[in-house]
């Protein structure tokens, strides 16, 4: 039987070979990266000289920015006075502060009275324990998860500091640590949480953390003397302020840092969300969170130094008055309880931390 072919068309495209259609090239188009380097240079080196040469030719050397924004004229009616941008900003935020303190003093007090009830029942506690007792506490911490050398350096530095007088501020700053430390982290886990689960909260706190974390320090102690006056809940306030930034950061990076894989593997055999954040996500970056919690620690420390300022009390008082006397010895030597504390403090946490680790390396 004879078998009868049939030609395809020429037009018919074969398997796997692109038609006419889809070669034809696409029309380039312009972008910005397809500049050279080397014009984009130029260019901007030369709307920088016409822009200084109109400048100059304009409004000549030594041109001030445009900042007055009105004029304000005298109770005769016979001067005006300019007022510039930054009045008319620092009059809104006196005026938003105002009502602040004013609308939500019963906040603020209630604020208030709670930080210095806690203060004084952890000042009293520590207090009532005698100084053999605590120093023999600490260094046996030290030995436990330190080793030797941090127990021998956590017996020096506690006797130092005893035997210079400096005991009692030593307590009040550590009362003061303890609240400002916990109520950061209060703060800041849930924060880091947040943002590590949610792309839209973690943009928005982004600029507000590098705010706080750029933010000259003293500023601090503003608001908190506007919102609670002076004393100590003022210098928590501005420490908490300062401090917690660490922890919502390396909270967010050590949960996003988790393996997806182990997350997945989770959710796979029906883990709830809940679930998967308790017992997965946050026991895995806990090693990241403890070092958050020992930057948020030594922030806190340094600015519970600082909060003397406003008679927040503990050894940055002690430095305070040598500054004001001009007493080079008794500044060195609080400011020396300071840094052993803080070494204390630091090889404690630190050491916790590595141990953590250590725990998760070998499968616990």
């Amino acid at each position: 039987m004879a078998v009868i072919t049939r030609d395809e068309p020429e037009s018919r495209a074969t398997p796997g070979t692109p038609s006419e259609s889809t070669q034809s090239p696409e029309s380039p188009r312009f972008t910005l990266a397809a500049i050279p380097q080397l014009y984009v240079w130029i260019a901007g080196v030369v709307s920088i000289i016409v822009v200084l040469i109109l400048s100059l030719a304009i409004w000549g050397p030594e041109m001030e920015f445009p900042t007055t924004v009105a004029h304000v004229q005298s109770s005769d009616g016979s001067t005006s006075f300019p007022r510039s941008l930054r009045d008319v900003t620092g009059d809104a935020i006196d005026g938003g502060t105002k009502f602040l303190t004013t609308n939500g003093r019963w906040l603020f007090e209630g604020i208030k009275d709670g930080i210095t009830y806690a203060l004084l029942y952890i000042e009293r506690g520590l207090k009532w324990l005698p100084w053999p007792a605590v120093i023999l506490g600490l260094v046996l911490a030290g030995l436990a998860v330190g080793g030797w050398g941090l127990m021998a350096f956590s017996g020096i530095a506690f006797l130092f500091i005893g035997f210079m007088g400096l005991w009692e501020p030593t307590l009040d700053t550590i009362a003061l640590m303890v609240v400002a430390v916990a109520l950061s982290v209060g703060i800041g886990l849930p924060l880091g949480v947040l943002g590590a689960r949610n792309q839209t909260a973690d943009r928005i706190m982004r600029p507000i953390l590098d705010g706080m974390q750029t933010m000259p320090s003293f500023v601090y102690l503003i608001p908190g003397i506007l919102f609670f006056g002076l004393g100590k809940p003022a210098g928590i306030f501005a420490t908490i302020i300062y401090a917690v930034p660490p922890v919502i950061r390396l909270t967010n990076l050590g949960i996003r840092q988790v393996s997806p894989e182990t997350v997945e593997a989770a959710r796979s055999f029906g883990a709830s969300p809940l679930q998967i954040l308790t017992k997965v996500q946050i026991p895995m970056a806990l090693p990241t969170i403890m070092a958050g919690i020992n930057q948020t620690t030594m922030m806190a420390l340094a600015m519970v130094t600082i909060a003397s300022m406003v008679a927040a009390g503990g050894l940055g008082d002690n430095v305070l008055r040598a500054i004001q006397k001009n007493e080079v010895g008794n500044g060195v030597i609080a400011g020396l309880a300071i840094v052993f504390m803080a070494i204390v403090i630091d090889r404690l946490t630190q050491a916790v931390a590595r141990g953590r680790q250590a725990a998760l390396s070998a499968g616990h």
